[in-house]
């Protein structure tokens, strides 16, 4: 093919057409400068077949032609800002609800916290010391008494409350992914419509982006973008891409028009892991299948939430099947669960405590990956060979769900999940060790007051602190094993310290009602004056063989919570404040390759205007050379 004689004029027009376009984009580029999520776009030129010309040169240059308009945008720079988002996502939720606790723990001038109350109620029992036989001292002891006792219970329900709060945002997060997922799937059928005629979808692709930077801060994301060809086994791209996204370590939310929508559904109470949890908190199915979020893959808001919600510090009940020498740890018939504790299991101390277990009485163990329910389980130590065991005692099942755990000794059982974070039920159960060791530490001196009032051995309605507004007896305890009966088992079927929580810590009213039950010695052939038991009562407060809790004294309780608390807002200021900086640091160097810079928008309008004028007077040439060819040579 050869040029013809207005081969000038149209080369003219390709260069006119293509600063066009590149002043277009220019312009859409610096309008959008402020755009959230706005890629910046180029228009990519090639030089235009050249034509053969047959002559001694061979082959001239026919213009150029703009191909295609295109984003400058680097996926490298994506990747490292999503996994950095879902990392600050953790830490951004953290530092906010440990904020709140602590402000619960606060005990300053204006506020009354655990020291004030623990200091008034001593300083009363003091009064009690300083004045025997005084009735009006006794009353304003017991008193103190009951506000210690209300301090945790109050305590209990705002955590409860606070447990209750992040249960609530968890939903408000799965409504956020669903939402965004449903949007993306939305997106992506779009883009694919406009895509296979070969024109990018620039402005749908940074709509989708942008939503993908949401997504991120809420949970770990991982995207997949395939590209679909015209025949099976092409080469020819087809325009249309499979856009995948994975979340929680590879789940699958979203495949290209498809999305999978999350469901919070709130466990029954059968399903209750800690003692003193919330009822209604939600587990989170996807598509019917239980979203794994526990495992080390789960990033985001959402993973900050679960640890602070379930987050026990790795103090869970948890039993290999068999021992290194191969003997069975866990046994099992179709209406027991029988766990021996290993000493080298690493909660050992946890488990064997029962100060410290917080296991709900009735709940759900899991033994050889099986569910089971369980109503009620008794710990014993056997008196032969010294070890530990828990017996659990299974719910009646039906034909359709038999509950038998049968054929499934030597398999490994827990109950809850091993979250080794200091979240919400961490400091409940810290709580909850204190007051029963507290009251233990109390009532076991008190008794001795007691017996010397009755001249006999007293129930235990006479002791100082109990547990609900129905003041439970705690049946024949023995202080010096810390089991009930005989010394060596203790049932979540009887009334025992297992039974006492920070919510349920009550003093006996009746000794609020009648202070003479209140006793101040062991001989009262001493008379009033005689003041024995209160000094050891008294003793209680610094004395660590009297009592004592994670190696510090009773009074030190408020030390330890707020150490604790301290370090882990500290922890999470700290992650929170340096993955904001990389963060900011990632986002300088995305906006620095994709963002719009005014200083080159406005040096790219100067040159392109200077293309598109240099265009006009080619065409502007070359019309006079057609005028003088044509017109006036009469060609």
């Amino acid at each position: 093919m050869s040029t013809s004689q207005f081969f000038g004029l149209n080369i003219g027009y390709t260069g006119l057409q293509a600063a066009n376009a590149a002043l277009n984009v220019t312009g859409n580029n610096i309008s959008n400068v402020e755009t959230k999520g706005y890629t910046r776009q180029e228009a990519s030129r090639v030089a235009a077949d050249a034509l053969r010309t047959n002559t001694s040169y061979g082959m001239a240059g026919a213009g150029v032609d703009t191909k295609s308009i295109d984003q400058i945008r680097d996926e490298y720079y994506d990747l490292k800002y999503w996994a950095n988002n879902a990392s600050k996502g953790i830490y951004d939720i953290k530092q906010q609800y440990y904020r709140q606790i602590e402000d619960y723990f606060t005990d300053t001038d204006d506020v009354m916290g655990f020291n004030a109350v623990f200091s008034d109620m001593f300083d009363a029992l003091d009064e009690v010391y300083k004045s025997s036989g005084d009735d009006t001292k006794k009353a304003a002891f017991l008193s103190q008494c009951k506000s210690l006792t209300e301090y945790f219970n109050n305590m209990h329900t705002s955590l409860q409350k606070l447990q209750l709060d992040v249960n609530s945002e968890i939903q408000n997060k799965v409504d956020q992914v669903n939402s965004i997922a449903s949007e993306i799937a939305t997106i992506n059928k779009q883009i694919n419509m406009i895509e296979v005629n070969k024109v990018r979808a620039n402005e749908l692709r940074d709509k989708r982006n942008l939503l993908i930077d949401e997504l991120s801060e809420i949970v770990d994301v991982h995207i997949t973008e395939i590209p679909i060809y015209t025949t099976e086994g092409g080469s020819e791209e087809s325009g249309i891409y499979r856009y995948i996204v994975d979340i929680a370590g590879g789940q699958n939310l979203v495949n290209s028009y498809e999305y999978s929508k999350l469901e919070c559904v709130a466990r029954d109470g059968n399903e209750r892991v800690n003692q003193s949890d919330a009822d209604g908190l939600f587990d989170i199915y996807l598509t019917g299948i239980p979203l794994n979020l526990y495992g080390g893959s789960l990033g985001g808001q959402l993973k900050g939430l679960i640890e602070m919600r379930d987050g026990n510090n790795g103090e869970n009940f948890s039993s290999k099947g068999t021992d290194a020498s191969g003997n069975n740890l866990v046994s099992c018939t179709d209406s027991t669960v029988i766990v021996k504790i290993d000493k080298s299991n690493p909660n050992y101390d946890f488990l064997t405590d029962m100060n410290k277990v917080t296991m709900n009485p009735k709940g759900t163990i899991v033994v050889g990956n099986v569910k089971f329910q369980y109503e009620s389980w008794t710990f014993d130590k056997d008196p032969i060979s010294g070890e530990y065991r828990y017996i659990f005692q299974m719910k009646p099942g039906t034909s359709e769900h038999p509950n038998n755990p049968s054929g499934l000794s030597g398999k490994d059982a827990y109950i809850g999940v091993n979250i080794d974070y200091q979240g919400i039920p961490y400091y409940m159960a810290q709580m909850n060790e204190w007051v029963r060791s507290f009251a233990q530490a109390m009532n076991k001196i008190e008794k001795q007051a007691q017996t010397a009032i009755t001249g006999t051995t007293p129930t235990y309605a006479e002791v100082m602190f109990t547990s609900g507004s129905d003041e439970m007896k705690f049946d024949n305890y023995n202080y010096d094993t810390g089991y009930d009966g005989t010394g060596s088992s203790v049932s979540t079927l009887s009334k025992n310290y297992l039974q006492l929580t920070a919510g349920t810590f009550n003093i006996n009213s009746s000794m609020i009602r009648d202070v003479s039950l209140f006793g101040t010695t062991a001989d009262y052939t001493k008379g009033q004056d005689a003041q024995d038991i209160t000094h050891l009562l008294m003793e209680v407060r610094t004395d660590k063989s009297k009592m004592t809790y994670r190696g510090c004294s009773a009074e030190e309780f408020l030390q330890c919570m707020t150490s604790d608390v301290a370090l882990g807002a500290s922890s999470a200021n700290n992650f929170y404040s340096n993955f904001d900086k990389i963060s900011k640091a990632i986002v300088a160097q995305r906006t620095s390759v994709s963002g719009v810079d005014n200083d080159e928008e406005a040096l790219n309008l100067v040159k392109f205007q200077e293309a598109y004028n240099l265009s006009s007077k080619m065409i502007q040439v070359m019309t006079e050379i057609y005028d003088r060819l044509i017109l006036q040579t009469g060609v």
